[in-house]
């Protein structure tokens, strides 16, 4: 079953997206292919004054949980991209509607 999940980062996203547009961009593009390949479908940030968000979409719990476990850099981007204390995890079913795109 189809999960998305959501991992709410205290912090300033332009600290994040600063991160991003400097040498961080290549950790995140190898993270992101490293959960391509476990088999994440979707994957975005988004984020307001004081707090980040993460939007995964996954094949299930289990495999987001055991990437999450194994991908040490992201560690790294949460620290350099400006965390300001760990991440809140969330997890929810995918719901199929006629309304999707």
């Amino acid at each position: 079953m189809a999960i998305i999940a959501i991992l709410r980062i205290p912090g300033n996203p332009a600290d994040l997206e600063r991160y991003a547009a400097g040498p961080g961009g290549e950790v995140m593009q190898r993270i992101s292919a490293a959960g391509k390949a476990a088999g994440a479908v979707r994957h975005t940030f988004a984020g307001n004054d004081n707090e980040v968000l993460v939007i995964d979409e996954w094949p299930d719990e289990k495999s987001f949980q055991e990437f999450f476990a194994n991908q040490p850099e992201i560690a790294d981007v949460m620290r350099d991209g400006g965390a300001q204390g760990p991440p809140e995890v969330s997890f929810y079913r995918k719901l199929s509607t006629p309304d999707q795109f």
